[in-house]
């Protein structure tokens, strides 16, 4: 009974300081982003007092919150998923593909083939990482290169044009519901159901479990290779989702459709509280980090800074992150092994 009160104790600390740091972290990053906008309206009050300014501030970033949700699930692992830009421009380009050669087929079939193509190739990730234990990030830069090679394959010199694409679907992209954006209220419900499911389920208990101490979740008996398949095959069918809704938004797909996003979508779910190392974070935080990386690179150009520094401006962030955590994390060692002591 006494070595299971002392177990106990550390754990349960642990437990709520994690959460409270979370929340802090996420806390940080709203304020960081209600800066960016105050300042990048006081420069110019368009940027959020005009119908434009404040529709672009939510769509803007709608897409990539679905990508970085899906890479946050990853990461809480402990892995990393950098094939999630090609991913999202294969999907993109077979939603194109879809309507020019089956016309007439029904938009919610369209999405449906797009997410699960996506899940197909996130499991693909899933088992080269779970079964062939090779670390996610070698595994994840081959795909997003094999991934990439095949798009560029496929689509050649072409591309998908918006004449190609039904003006329904094309209307997923610009339609608004009460001045908020249709692919902002997706985002939405998708980060809940994501949230509600990490917070409120053993699954999403396992996850975190997992990135904590993936060797003792082992031990413990926790099915970690069907949450790491799980995770990169969610991870998978959200960039095929938001590879509908690019084609949707912008009307144009080429081979190099999502280029980059890999990169975004790590640096959002860093920025926003998620520990590389895994274990940590939430959904929402990756949410928010999504939205403050997008917001930036609007807002600055109206700041009157470079583009350089467009792009230091979000290394430093991500970089900074990462320090924080480290520090964080010796911090919490620390205080562990002092309430151990005491104990």
């Amino acid at each position: 009974m006494t070595t299971t009160s002392t177990t106990r104790i550390p754990v349960s600390s642990l437990t709520k300081r994690v959460g409270t740091l979370g929340k802090a972290r996420e806390f940080g990053i709203l304020i960081a982003l209600a800066l960016v906008v105050i300042a990048a309206t006081a420069k110019n009050p368009a940027f959020l007092f005009s119908p434009d300014g404040w529709r672009d501030l939510l769509l803007t970033p709608s897409i990539l919150v679905l990508v970085a949700v899906g890479q946050a699930f990853v990461i809480i692992t402990r892995n990393v998923d950098l094939s999630v830009g090609s991913v999202m421009g294969l999907s993109a380009y077979l939603t194109g593909r879809m309507f020019i050669d089956f016309p007439g087929i029904p938009i919610p079939l369209v999405v449906l083939c797009a997410v699960l193509f996506g899940a197909a190739l996130g499991l693909i990730n899933g088992a080269l990482v779970a079964f062939a234990r090779v670390p996610a990030m070698v595994i994840t830069l081959g795909t997003l290169y094999a991934y990439r090679g095949i798009n560029v394959i496929w689509a050649g010199s072409t591309r998908v044009n918006a004449s190609d694409m039904p003006k329904d679907f094309l209307a997923i992209g610009t339609g608004d519901i009460l001045t908020i954006p249709i692919l902002a209220i997706v985002a939405l419900i998708v980060l809940a159901a994501a949230a509600w499911y990490m917070r409120n389920t053993r699954g999403g208990r396992e996850y975190y479990a997992i990135g904590s101490d993936p060797a003792a979740a082992e031990l413990y008996g926790l099915r970690v290779v069907r949450r790491v398949l799980t995770a990169f095959i969610l991870s998978g069918a959200l960039a095929g989702l938001a590879g509908v809704f690019y084609a949707a938004r912008y009307g144009s797909v080429s081979s190099q459709a999502g280029a980059g996003w890999e990169l975004d979508a790590v640096g959002a779910a860093v920025i926003g509280g998620i520990a590389i190392t895994g274990g940590v974070g939430t959904v929402w935080g990756a949410a928010i980090g999504a939205m403050l990386l997008m917001t930036i690179n609007r807002a600055l150009p109206i700041l009157g800074i470079p583009d350089f520094w467009q792009r230091a401006v979000v290394g430093v962030l991500i970089i900074g992150a990462i320090v924080l955590d480290r520090w964080l994390a010796v911090r919490q060692r620390q205080r562990l092994i002092e309430a151990r002591d005491q104990s």
